[in-house]
């Protein structure tokens, strides 16, 4: 069973940083492209950025510039490096990969404070 869990989530003040990590099970994960997604209070989700097993990465333009996203195939892990935050990328952050179906981690908030 594919199984992603999330982690690193928490509240920063704006223009601070956090390291969100996904770590990945149950799947071959160095062929899977990797996804992370966010969802703000009464918004849909949206995707965030994405990075395929050959490290080609692509970001939504409302964090270009300011989120790096990136893999350690040895260990299975994702991960988003968020600089210069801002208040909206206040959310709940989620790891998405599709290995056979959908596959969703349960998220981690991030809140960003002005």
């Amino acid at each position: 069973q594919v199984r992603l869990v999330e982690s690193g989530g928490g509240s920063v003040q704006a223009g601070g940083s956090l390291r969100l990590s996904c770590a990945a099970s149950g799947m071959n994960f160095r062929i899977a492209a990797m996804h992370w997604y966010r969802q703000a209070p009464g918004k849909e989700r949206e995707l965030v950025a994405s990075i395929a097993s050959s490290g080609s990465s692509t970001y939504a333009d409302s964090v270009k510039g300011r989120f790096t996203i990136s893999r350690n195939n040895a260990r299975n892990m994702a991960y988003l490096q968020m600089d210069s935050l801002k208040p909206e990328d206040t959310a709940v952050y989620y790891c998405n990969t599709y290995y056979r179906s959908n596959v969703w981690g349960q998220g981690t908030q991030v809140t960003v404070s002005s």
